[in-house]
């Protein structure tokens, strides 16, 4: 028996196959473009998400690891808040705008002057680029015949499933990621949809994370290469089934996630709102998690690799160049002898919300090496998760154990870093990724695990924890000092940029 989590992430796919005692039978991953028309757009084809979800599976199916006949059921999860518009005939209008997109800040501040508190009070949450509900009304304002033609909603996973089912759904909390959502009815708010001219009847009907959305249909199956009739879990958005399958399933437990954007999540028993964080239901039933979000994490990595070392020649002793740059980077030193990196390289969510931020190395000499710049980009990266973590504190959250997730955790250098960084052990859980959390979430819908708790407890291990080294803390809390001191010079800089 197989069970197949499927992850349409913001910079690729990942498909993992599972048995039901958690072992990894065979996973895949492929990148897709993101295409920026303009300075701080961000859009996807969502055509593009299927290509990759059949080159994987097909990939799968040629390494022969299991039989695709053995496969039981299968989830899916994406990115939220990013909108897939169909018209009629379920044909895609245009591009989907992507969280990342920052084109809609003068909607936000207009949003959240005219409308704050009604929003708030409505879906826990402020109105900012990220969101879709002020993308909507940039594109009232700037393409109203897109709006007019509109007669589908969907989200990343949804189109995706429709295409494999072709049944029409969305999950609670991927509908929290729209700004469109009543948190305490849980349902689509009319006043909320008012805002921009929508009517309910365009967004997809509300499901549970477990519920069986709809099975492969024969179309379907020829598309992907799936078994007819397999059950399709609805699935959830990215964050939530990744803290799900990182094993934070209890109040108290925080995540730190490297991967494209990063993550620094507190679980709660409660919802937390507050105008500077996200607010999302957990896959469990009655748990929250409070998102303090930066949004640029491993992007700026691979940024930095496409920029600058995209036809480096790799020694045979590394596997790819992530693992390249970490060698580099180990031979510098804890502080990068004073090279700075702010990870601004799309403006920045949390904890500024200000899209007028600009990345930048500060602090260079003739003496900083090719390894004192790499080493200073893993570290600003951390650097502005502690920033995040700044906002859980003003809170006055409580957390009681780091869970370390995301491609970067792979990297034992850049875990050290947020060991160091936070001064506190780190848990990383094996085999933990949105795509391994799905594949759980696959069996708690067909009845293989009891619930969601003990799927997680049955299936998830966990790796050696990384210890915060004493002397590294100390040479961080100082370093950290100037970071924040650098971002609140530069800020002003950037503001200005922003008006010429």
């Amino acid at each position: 028996m197989a069970l197949l989590g499927i992850d349409i992430g913001t910079s690729g796919c990942k498909i993992t196959a599972i048995d039901e005692a958690g072992k990894v039978l065979d996973e895949g991953f492929a990148e897709y473009v993101t295409l920026h028309p303009q300075p701080g757009f961000a859009e996807q084809n969502p055509e593009d998400w299927c290509d990759v979800v059949r080159l994987i599976l097909s990939q799968m199916r040629d390494r022969a690891a299991f039989d695709f006949q053995d496969i039981a059921a299968l989830a899916v999860d994406g990115s939220t808040h990013n909108a897939v518009l169909l018209d009629q005939h379920f044909n895609v209008i245009r591009p989907t705008i992507m969280w990342t997109d920052q084109r809609s800040v003068e909607q936000s501040k207009y949003l959240n002057d005219q409308y704050g508190d009604l929003i708030f009070k409505t879906a826990y949450q402020a109105a900012a680029p990220t969101w879709t509900l002020p993308q909507f009304l940039w594109l009232k304002q700037h393409e109203p015949q897109t709006l007019i033609q509109i007669r589908y909603i969907m989200f990343v996973k949804d189109y995706v499933r429709w295409r494999m089912t072709s049944q029409w759904a969305t999950d609670r909390i991927d509908a929290q990621g729209t700004l469109f959502f009543d948190m305490a009815n849980q349902s689509w708010s009319d006043p909320l949809l008012d805002l921009v001219g929508l009517k309910t009847d365009v967004l997809p009907p509300l499901l549970e994370p477990t519920d069986i959305a709809g099975r492969i249909s024969e179309k379907g199956s020829k598309e992907f290469g799936l078994p007819q009739g397999l059950p399709v879990i609805c699935g959830s958005s990215d964050a939530a089934i990744e803290d799900f399958a990182a094993g934070a399933i209890t109040p108290g437990s925080c995540i730190l996630k490297l991967a494209t954007a990063g993550n620094v999540n507190v679980m709660t028993d409660k919802p937390v709102p507050n105008r500077r964080t996200l607010t999302y239901s957990h896959i469990i039933p009655g748990m929250w998690f409070t998102v303090v979000a930066t949004n640029s994490a491993a992007r700026c990595q691979r940024w930095f690799r496409d920029v600058f070392f995209q036809d480096k020649r790799l020694p045979d002793a590394c596997e790819n160049i992530y693992q390249w740059m970490d060698q580099q980077a180990v031979t510098s030193c804890p502080g990068a002898h004073g090279l700075m990196f702010h990870p601004y390289l799309q403006g920045e969510r949390a904890p500024y919300w200000d899209a007028d931020l600009r990345a930048s190395f500060v602090g260079a000499t003739m003496q900083h090496t090719q390894a004192d710049f790499i080493r200073a980009l893993l570290e600003g990266v951390v650097f502005s998760l502690r920033d995040c973590f700044r906002t859980i504190e003003q809170m006055q959250l409580p957390v009681t154990e780091f869970r370390l997730i995301g491609g970067g955790a792979k990297s034992d250098l850049w875990s050290q870093m947020i060991a160091d960084v936070f001064g506190k052990p780190v848990l990383r859980p094996q085999a933990c990724d949105a795509s391994f959390g799905s594949a759980l979430l696959a069996g708690v819908g067909i009845g293989i695990f009891k619930d969601q708790r003990t799927a997680v407890n049955q299936c998830l291990s966990h790796r050696d924890p990384v210890l915060p080294n004493a002397q590294n803390h100390a040479v961080y809390e100082k370093a950290i000092q100037h970071y924040y001191r650098i971002h609140d010079v530069l800020a002003d800089v950037y503001h200005d940029y922003a008006q010429d």
